[in-house]
């Protein structure tokens, strides 16, 4: 059994499309299904066009202004039950890659779409996410309420032998933190906080080189979402429940 209603933004393509997809072909799909877009793709308004539970939302994520509006078109939407299950999934990968090419404009860029906006949307949600927590009974889970933070496994400190990717890998180890820190403040609440690596996945940012398809990633991603506990809770983890170094 799927949450009730589940909120992912950046779902005009690749991971975010994907999981709209695999949610809904779950034998109990989610009763909402709250899909973000800045750029509406053929294959995400297909979708809506043909499965009343999802919205399409139109968003920048780095439009904090917006939030409230955001926030009350799903209020209406949910009303007293809440939200279930957030995943900030929309971000950046600049070019500018190595030492010699990255700049400053990158840095900024990355860090306010993949750390600042994530963070303050998910403040913006709390109201919603922490309604739904009252209904959940005990224990932490993605069908009570949850706060999933889209990273990478390049944002570990410990694991970085490659070096390079400069405003990517900062900008998601910032993630991370403000992730860890959200974690102890909303420990006492109800809602599941945690990091998702969803593996080196075949999609634009990814790359032709990357390991796995979209299918397999946001497939296998749904299961170990759906098994999360208070265990994991502030954790960081890879798409196939794997745990990854700080």
């Amino acid at each position: 059994m799927s949450p009730r209603s589940v909120f992912i933004t950046g779902c005009n393509r690749g991971i975010g499309l994907e999981l709209v997809k695999q949610y809904l072909s779950l034998s109990s799909p989610p009763t909402h299904l709250f899909a973000t877009y800045r750029t509406l793709s053929d294959e995400l308004k297909g979708l809506a066009d043909g499965n009343t539970s999802v919205k399409l939302i139109k968003m920048d994520l780095t439009d904090f202004n917006s939030y409230p509006d955001i926030v009350n078109q799903v209020d209406a939407v949910v009303g007293d039950s809440g939200l279930n299950l957030l995943i900030n999934n929309a971000g950046v990968l600049p070019q500018n890659r190595d030492l010699k090419s990255v700049t400053p404009d990158d840095m900024m860029t990355a860090f306010k779409t993949n750390c600042v906006a994530p963070l303050f949307f998910a403040r913006a949600m709390l109201p919603l996410l922490e309604r739904a927590s009252k209904h959940g009974g005990a224990g932490l889970s993605v069908k009570k309420a949850a706060i999933i933070q889209m990273s990478t496994a390049v944002a570990s400190i410990a694991e970085n032998s490659g070096g390079s990717t400069y405003a990517y890998r900062c900008s998601k180890s910032a993630l991370n933190m403000s992730m860890k820190s959200m974690s102890v403040d909303l420990k006492d609440t109800g809602i599941l906080v945690m990091a998702m690596h969803p593996g080196w996945v075949l999609t634009d940012m990814g790359g032709p080189n990357a390991q796995i398809t979209t299918e397999t990633c946001c497939k296998t991603m749904i299961e170990t979402l759906d098994g999360l506990t208070d265990k994991d809770h502030g954790t960081f983890l890879r798409y196939n429940n794997t745990p990854i170094q700080w």
